[in-house]
């Protein structure tokens, strides 16, 4: 089973897609900020980061670029409503990572987060 890290400050939202990746079969860890987020990765292997990028403390490109020197081949996807940072090439954002803009469907996520899993198989 592919094990996801999520990292979004937003209750409602971490709780939803939480709820929505687990239903389609992955195991999912949810943090509120960054920090926290980063402080699990360095305990154990994730297969994914999914990340908002606006959060306290440590913000999702900040985590996403410690989290691959942590782990060079952890897959990153960003959830975001400010894609244009992300897309930024100055963000220092990894290279790989998939950008999904809000609002999405969770069908969406779902289907992507399964595409970026399927190629790390």
């Amino acid at each position: 089973m592919s094990k996801i890290l999520l990292a979004e400050d937003d209750n409602d939202m971490r709780r939803f897609l939480a709820k929505a990746l687990e239903k389609a079969g992955y195991e999912v860890t949810a943090y509120d900020n960054g920090g926290s987020a980063y402080e699990r990765l360095r305990e154990e292997p994730f297969s994914l980061l999914l990340t908002d990028i606006v959060m306290p403390e440590m913000d999702g490109i900040e985590l996403a670029r410690r989290a691959t020197e942590l782990d060079p081949d952890l897959k990153v996807m960003f959830i975001t409503g400010f894609a244009a940072v992300a897309l930024n090439p100055d963000s220092k954002a990894p290279k790989d990572a998939k950008i999904l803009s809000k609002p999405f469907h969770l069908r969406e996520l779902v289907e992507e987060v399964g595409k970026m899993l399927k190629d790390a198989a």
